[in-house]
């Protein structure tokens, strides 16, 4: 009998809990569905709201579109050309404060400095539009960055000092390479520009000087490698010579152990250093091919720029859009204004 009444326990215990799984799942699927009801009730919602006041609409796309060809069909082609560029000894800033003067002057109208500074006419200077300078943002820069921070300083700092504080810190100034870009009306102008640029860095006399001990060091480096690889060179060559003179004593029955720990120690400590001066070597080449020049260009402005074109640049699109915004605020500040006045009552 006691058993017969277990039996009927665990029923009604299993019968319950598959009761309230039963009502688990419908109340998520309930939840679910509310969420796509809520979803699609306000779709229908702004649909209507768009069918009511279509007209509206429709009037004020056509007004902000006929402005806006008014405008585009008077409005000046431009043309843009890029350089890409990599400054070296932490010339960056400068960088970035030599071109922003540019585009002060630009926006200033000051043609005719414009026209000393990079030595072209006065018709060309009153062609330019625009000169702005963005970092070409990756993020193995400060990955790198961070790492470089990590062998310079104590453990104790790099504790108190972690990635994330790092990253937070890390400015356009610290990107490698740089994007300048120059807008103009005429097109054949951006070649004439870059030797300016290029100069403004490279003969600066602080960077100038930093730029030739530079060199120098490097220079003496790899004259002190090509140095060390030679002898090293000839150390195994002695090496080589001792070992083949040992094998001859010891077919002559003198007993050398040539395959001793000793003597395989010996050659691996001398491949180990020669592969350590080839490895400084080739670090040395690559200094000295990228650290040359104060300012290394990676991409040159293009003889002939890019109109500037697309979409987002068209002012029919622009006052077309403006036009439907326009609207939509005036519709929502009237029914706002009726709300408030019926609420009142």
């Amino acid at each position: 009998m006691s058993t017969k009444k277990q039996n009927n326990d665990e029923e009604v215990d299993l019968g319950s809990l598959f009761t309230v799984i039963g009502k688990g799942f419908k109340n998520f699927f309930n939840f679910i569905g509310n969420i796509f009801k809520g979803i699609f009730h306000r779709l229908i919602l702004i649909l209507l709201f768009l069918k009511l006041h279509i007209l509206k609409f429709s009037v004020a796309v056509l007004i902000g579109g006929i402005v806006g060809f008014f405008l585009e069909s008077n409005k000046e082609t431009k043309f843009s050309s890029n350089l890409i560029v990599k400054p070296n000894f932490e010339s960056t800033q400068l960088l970035y404060e030599n071109i922003n003067y540019y585009n002060d002057l630009v926006k200033q109208q000051n043609t005719k400095h414009l026209a000393s500074i990079f030595k072209i006419d006065t018709s060309k200077a009153a062609a330019l539009r625009k000169f702005e300078i963005t970092p070409l943002m990756n993020s193995n820069d400060i990955i790198n960055a961070y790492d470089n921070f990590i062998l310079e300083v104590d453990t104790l700092t790099v504790k108190s000092y972690d990635f994330d504080n790092f990253e937070s810190s890390f400015t356009d100034f610290d990107y490698l390479v740089h994007n300048i870009e120059v807008q103009a009306t005429v097109s054949n102008i951006f070649s004439e520009l870059e030797i300016t640029i290029i100069n403004s860095i490279e003969k600066n006399t602080f960077f100038n000087k930093i730029k030739n001990l530079t060199k120098e060091n490097l220079n003496t480096k790899d004259s002190i490698l090509k140095a060390n690889f030679i002898e090293v060179d000839s150390l195994r060559n002695v090496y080589m010579r001792a070992i083949l003179e040992g094998a001859k004593n010891n077919s002559n029955g003198t007993n050398i152990d040539l395959g001793s720990k000793s003597n395989i120690t010996k050659e691996n400590d001398l491949f180990e250093i020669d592969r350590k001066i080839i490895y400084d070597l080739s670090q040395t080449y690559k200094d000295i091919a990228t650290k040359s020049d104060v300012i290394n260009i990676i991409s040159n402005f293009k003889p002939e720029g890019s109109e500037i074109k697309g979409i987002t640049k068209n002012l029919i699109f622009i006052m077309a859009v403006l036009g439907f915004l326009l609207t939509l605020f005036i519709i929502l500040l009237f029914d706002l204004n009726k709300y408030l006045e019926d609420y009142k009552r």
